[in-house]
């Protein structure tokens, strides 16, 4: 087992890695920027090291600066957490040939999955179903990209091959737009990701986006942990994520589990990692695989009870993987919701100070957050400062619990998104469950 482990993250991430490392008994060094100079998990860390100034790229996104803070504190490990370098093969390859261990999968498993074209076509061996679309990066010819997108049927999706997040993608209903937006399509993902290549899917009207958790041991031992919808959405950022996926037969969730179990087994894939689907009239439609830890496993581990932080860091360690699929057993339901520094309508960032922060308790109630009385949300980062979960025998306690957890919440100084979640909380679509990953688009448009 490691002895010490640098978290090369911020925010409530780095705080839950740091909580997964002391129950190990294993040191942790925190890098932190300028801005986050007085975060919680800084003083609570065995060592601090800052890596430079408040600006991303001058820290976080700084290569150089994460492995010189590894070798000065003599670290074994790095576990990059979610965002930033979390999924950058060049990162995770520079970890290992430093003599780090990347908690993570192999730079070229993160590679392959990154490029979602390679992606695609990896799945389509392994035999997991994907959206009907062009059989790789689309042609120069105008006439080719064409013929593909008739032959896919409208409207088609073009989407950035190295994308993610929501960017670098265009829906297109008519052949008089598709020129156009696939031009613009690879001018942006040429900008945004140095890969101007794009693909094109059959864009799907109506579907929920369902995504099913895996870990492995990079060799022939994996599982998968259950299904998680998170169809609420804005933008294509998530807002609301919960454990079950409501209304889904389970024979359903257990075939494309055992799929996506079966293609980690065929890929050798090491660690945890998150395969999402897009979900239509009983099929499942493979999107893109994260090959991290996500921001909402939280609700995984709340129905399995398998600490996912914790199986990253041993698997990494060459601690022998002894989880067997008989062993997941799937109880109650949790929902997350997301609790971001901003206007809960017009969704403008709020950064500040926060002069006062109450968190709710009682049964069932899970709060992961680096956030204190008197901190100070820089402007510079993303505006998630927390995540509150509930946990019900049932979706409708979960749902209860998560109503009272909100009206409990104090958050004083900043707007945050806590009334647009409550207002949720009472939606008769969210409650009756099932709905797709257009409908919190098409109700905030409604509002006056």
């Amino acid at each position: 087992m490691f002895e010490k482990i640098l978290i090369a993250n911020r925010g409530e991430i780095a705080l839950r890695i740091q909580r997964a490392c002391r129950e190990l008994d294993i040191k942790t060094v925190v890098v932190y920027s300028e801005a986050d100079r007085n975060a919680k998990y800084v003083r609570l860390a065995d060592e601090a090291v800052c890596i430079g100034p408040a600006a991303a790229r001058d820290s976080y996104l700084s290569m150089p600066a994460l492995i010189s803070a590894a070798e000065v504190t003599d670290a074994e490990a790095i576990h990059p957490g979610y965002g930033f370098l979390a999924e950058n093969a060049d990162f995770a390859e520079r970890v290992e040939k430093s003599g780090f261990v990347f908690i993570g999968p192999r730079p070229d498993t993160i590679r392959m999955m990154g490029d979602k074209v390679s992606a695609k076509q990896a799945m389509i061996e392994a035999g997991v179903p994907v959206v009907p679309g062009s059989p790789g990066a689309l042609p120069d010819d105008p006439e080719e990209i064409q013929r593909v997108a008739r032959d896919i049927g409208y409207p088609v999706i073009v989407k950035a091959a190295g994308g993610g997040g929501g960017r670098g993608m265009r829906v297109v209903y008519t052949e008089a737009a598709l020129l156009n937006a696939v031009s613009m399509t690879r001018t942006e993902a040429g900008a945004a990701f140095g890969n101007p290549e794009v693909y094109m899917e059959k864009f799907l009207e109506n579907p929920r986006h369902i995504e099913i958790q895996v870990l492995a041991d990079g060799g022939r031992n994996a599982v998968w942990l259950g299904e998680r919808d998170c169809s609420m959405q804005r933008r294509h950022q998530k807002v609301i994520e919960e454990a079950p996926a409501p209304g889904i037969a389970r024979r359903l969730i257990e075939r494309i589990g055992e799929r996506c179990a079966d293609a980690c087994r065929k890929m050798g894939y090491r660690g945890a990692g998150t395969f999402e689907f897009l979900y239509e009239n009983g099929e499942f439609f493979f999107i893109e695989m994260n090959t991290r830890i996500q921001v909402e496993h939280t609700v995984t581990e709340m129905v399995t009870g398998v600490d996912l932080v914790v199986q990253q860091i041993l698997i990494a360690a060459g601690e022998k993987f002894t989880l067997r699929q008989r062993d997941v057993q799937f109880r109650g339901h949790a929902i997350e919701c997301r609790i971001n520094a901003e206007d809960p309508f017009k969704f403008i960032p709020s950064p500040g100070k926060i002069t006062n922060w109450h968190t709710p308790g009682g049964p069932g109630v899970r709060m992961d957050s680096h956030v204190f009385s008197g901190y100070t949300v820089p402007p510079n980062y993303d505006s998630m400062i927390a995540k509150l979960i509930t946990y019900g025998d049932t979706r409708r306690q979960a749902i209860a619990r998560m109503e009272i957890a909100l009206s409990e919440m104090v958050v004083e100084g900043i707007q945050t998104n806590i009334p647009l979640h409550r207002e949720l909380m009472r939606d008769g679509h969210f409650v009756e469950g099932g709905t797709s990953i257009h409908y919190l688009e098409h109700k905030l448009s409604q509002r006056p």
